[in-house]
């Protein structure tokens, strides 16, 4: 398997420096990168006893150091290393890429900047939907389409074999059981993210999960799509389902459509919730109740219900219902309710309950106001202060589940004075427990390594978080960042945990999962279940590493992680820890800051200005050139046009270059218009990196024969608007910022001719299609690209109605920038 090592990464980018990269030696990073006003810190450790006393950051652009620090006090072994040290740099703030350095031992690129988490919540969304059953929008498929069978409803009325519709819904992880707990936990975070920032999600995606804008926030959209799935398995006031299928889903590796292994065909059981113990292996679960289930159903609905009560009103009402019959399904017998395994002794063992129910009853005050609601969620929350893993160092899978408790936060906001304290300092104690242990190691890490510990470690930033928020005590900011920190590098692997995220970085790259072991689909976004005590990994039934462990060295008998298929135990997705992330990432945007996209490229300016940056490329074709011209000088408005070197070469073009130069600025759009990236594999680079290097230059060498000096041609807009992580990192090698036009417009698609089929897009809905997005989601520090010229079956040219685009703008308040000014003020 070949991976990219952030060592090899760091050599390369010092080539002028002559250095030995320690192979016994490491400095782990927060791949992502770190916010200016954050906690800033990496982790340098060694198989070497060695003695530190200062470190440096040095400025990857200048060479120069920027930065010179102590270490901290030593930490002494952990895991593999027998010594280790924090070295903070929280003192620096200017944005920027750096390297952290201790004598000849460099770390990767340190990224400093407001925006570097920017469009990274926005990108776990999209595991979500390649999670979807029913229809998948990544599959373009329909799956599961005839669940399912009821099972365990005799006392509801369904005998078992009944015939009820529950399709919709995620699939839990990389197997395709779906539960209800963990949707309903799923459903939840999404919602909260979007109630809590909602101006950093995008609208890209239709309902379905298609492409298109369809004036709801994605991550809205894909709330709803779990609102959907758990109507369906709570459909009247008697009836609530805790799963469909069960471990006879692990019999092999296979794509979702293929799932006949329940004796009807293909369809599957459906659980009913009955209080009761259930199937369990050769023995029965350890259900108690009804509570745990149902009341996580109230949570999710309730918060549904109020943050759609204006755009879907029935619907609204609709969740109302559902959450009083949920509340009332919940008091039916209290207790958990455990899932099903009929071949196997691997369940979900959720043991607790009250925090369900003090959820519940926090949200149903929320909604109605009644005291009692209050009093009661009080008296829960003093049932289970502290959600137990956080006491403990190790637990049975998902035995405290949610990893988090949910209803103290929200039963906290609507506190005040000795009530709000008292539930706030039931976090504090959770906190405190888990910062005991992790004072004592270099990471900080207090997060005990039991199965899906990366699930874990997002809940307890999280409540890190909402501590912080609700009681303006900030002391624990360090080990909240230390957590963060810790999915994307700052771990002994010194890998993300986080498939795809960031772009260019260490990330997994062989996950358990069918979608990329047998078709090789990335499952961007994913976050894999992450770390377990070894003690555990060498006790799981059917664990067989397939290839040689790239991560060896880093394995101690304390803990491993391994990036291989056949470990299902620390490197499988799941879909509600994903959807905690969402939660988490979205809370570390600043979402009026540039924006980047997940490759790194700059795709938005400022969200909190009224400002719009006009963007004309051109190569071959150049028909509207005229007409583009005067629109802009008729309006008196500035642009930005991206030229390649042929372009530039064609001397029937000299007087129009140098009529733009005046006003509008000129850049680089690539020599030869070469294709950078596949069209079908995006991460597939196409070109070496002298290639693209020369090709740069090239263009450079083209517009300097126009009087237009590279210094001021420092943004480039590839070739084909298509790039990859690797394109990003060699332009900005070269010194210049790679750009692209904002995610969600269409005008891009004006090269489109009906002969194309679907993918024809006419002038007049580019036109709908645009004004559609500002009147719903703003357009501020939008980059819009139009092509100067367009192929011949093409009649309708859209640059024909750039005139009356920009008076409309205009009229609406929008300022026109040139892209490098919006990009830069």
């Amino acid at each position: 398997m070949i991976k990219f090592r952030l060592a090899l990464s760091a050599a390369l980018l010092f080539l002028t420096t002559t250095c030995v990269i320690a192979q016994d030696t490491w400095i782990r990073i927060n791949q992502m990168g770190y916010r200016p006003t954050s906690k800033k810190v990496a982790v340098w450790v060694s198989k070497r006893d060695q003695k530190l006393q200062t470190f440096q950051l040095r400025d990857i652009r200048t060479n120069k150091v920027v930065f010179r620090g102590k270490v901290s006090n030593p930490f002494g072994a952990y895991g593999p290393f027998v010594q280790s040290y924090r070295l903070d740099f929280s003192g620096f703030d200017r944005p920027g890429s750096y390297a952290v350095e201790v004598g000849k031992v460099r770390s990767g690129e340190v990224r400093i900047g407001e925006g570097v988490y920017n469009g990274a919540a926005d990108f776990a969304l999209r595991y979500m939907r390649q999670q979807r059953t029913l229809f998948n929008p990544f599959l373009k498929d329909s799956c599961h389409t005839h669940d399912g069978f009821v099972l365990y409803g005799t006392e509801a009325g369904l005998p078992d074999s009944t015939r009820i519709d529950v399709g919709g819904g995620w699939h839990d992880a990389s197997d395709y059981l779906q539960y209800s707990t963990t949707s309903a936990n799923a459903t939840y975070h999404l919602l909260a993210a979007y109630r809590d920032f909602p101006d950093v999600f995008s609208d890209t995606k239709q309902a379905n999960g298609l492409e298109g804008a369809n004036g709801v926030s994605d991550v809205l959209d894909e709330a709803k799509w779990g609102l959907d799935w758990l109507l369906k398995m709570h459909p009247t006031a008697d009836l609530l389902f805790n799963q469909i299928a069960d471990d006879r889903d692990h019999a092999s590796m296979r794509m979702p459509g293929e799932d006949p292994f329940y004796g009807r065909g293909y369809e599957r059981p459906v659980y009913f919730v009955d209080g009761k113990p259930q199937q369990r292996g050769k023995f029965l679960n350890n259900t108690t109740g009804t509570s745990s289930t149902a009341a996580k159903f109230v949570g999710a609905f309730n918060l549904g219900a109020d943050l759609l009560r204006e755009t879907l009103p029935g619907y609204s009402v609709l969740l109302e219902k559902r959450a009083k019959t949920a509340f009332d399904f919940a008091h039916r017998k209290l207790g958990v309710t455990q899932t099903v395994s009929v071949k196997s002794p691997y369940i979900y063992a959720e043991d607790n309950w009250v925090d369900d129910m003090e959820l519940a009853y926090a949200t149903m005050f929320g909604r109605w106001n009644e005291v009692s609601y209050k009093a009661e969620a009080l008296r829960y929350a003093t049932e289970e202060p502290v959600t137990p893993w956080m006491v403990r160092d190790t637990a049975n899978h998902y035995q405290y589940y949610p990893f988090i408790n949910l209803g103290h936060y929200e039963l906290a906001k609507q506190l005040h004075g000795d009530e709000r304290s008292k539930v706030l300092d039931y976090y504090k104690q959770g906190i405190e427990h888990v910062w005991e242990r992790a004072r004592q190691n270099a990471f900080y890490r207090g997060v005990p390594f039991i199965w899906c510990s990366n699930n874990l470690t997002v809940s307890f930033a999280i409540q890190c978080a909402w501590y912080a928020q609700l009681s303006g005590d900030h002391q624990y900011a360090e080990l909240q960042q230390a957590n963060l920190d810790w999915l994307f590098g700052v771990n002994p692997w010194g890998t993300s945990m986080v498939f795809g995220l960031p772009a260019d970085g260490d990330t997994p790259k062989d996950p358990h999962s069918a979608f990329t072991h047998l078709h090789n689909y990335p499952i961007d976004g994913g976050l894999v279940d992450g770390p377990v005590y070894t003690s555990i990994f060498q006790n799981l039934i059917g664990i067989q590493l397939h290839e040689a462990d790239e991560y060896a060295e880093f394995q101690s008998d304390l803990v491993v992680y391994h990036d291989d298929y056949g470990d299902y135990s620390t490197n499988e997705p799941t879909m509600d820890g994903t959807a905690s992330l969402i939660y988490l990432l979205a809370s570390q945007e600043q979402p009026n800051s540039i924006r980047k996209d997940r490759y790194g490229a700059t795709v938005q300016g400022a969200r909190n200005k009224k400002e719009v940056a006009l963007v004309f490329t051109a190569h071959d074709l150049h028909d509207g050139a005229t007409v583009v011209e005067q629109a802009l000088q008729r309006n008196h408005v500035p642009a930005s046009f991206f030229l390649t070197g042929d372009f530039l070469r064609d001397s029937r073009n000299a007087s129009f270059i140098r009529r733009l130069s005046r006003k509008h600025y000129i850049g680089p759009h690539g020599d030869k218009h070469l294709l950078y990236a596949a069209w079908d594999n995006r991460e597939k680079t196409l070109v070496d990196p002298h290639v693209f290097k020369q090709d740069l230059i090239d263009n450079l060498n083209a517009l300097k024969a126009h009087g237009i000096r590279a210094e001021d041609a420092s943004v480039f807009l590839p070739s084909y608007e298509w790039y990859n992580a690797d394109i990003v990192r060699w332009t900005e090698e070269q010194g210049l910022d790679l750009i692209n036009y904002t995610p969600g417009l269409r005008t891009a698609a004006d090269y489109t001719f009906p002969e194309m089929g679907d993918r024809y897009r006419s002038s007049d809905s580019l036109w709908k299609e645009f004004f559609h997005q500002e009147e719903t989601k703003g357009l501020q520090g939008h980059i819009i690209l139009i092509h100067l010229g367009v192929d011949s079956r093409r009649e309708d040219k859209f640059y024909n109605k750039l005139d009356s685009l920009i008076v409309e703008l205009k009229k609406r308040g929008y300022v026109f920038r040139r892209v490098d000014k919006l990009l830069r003020e």
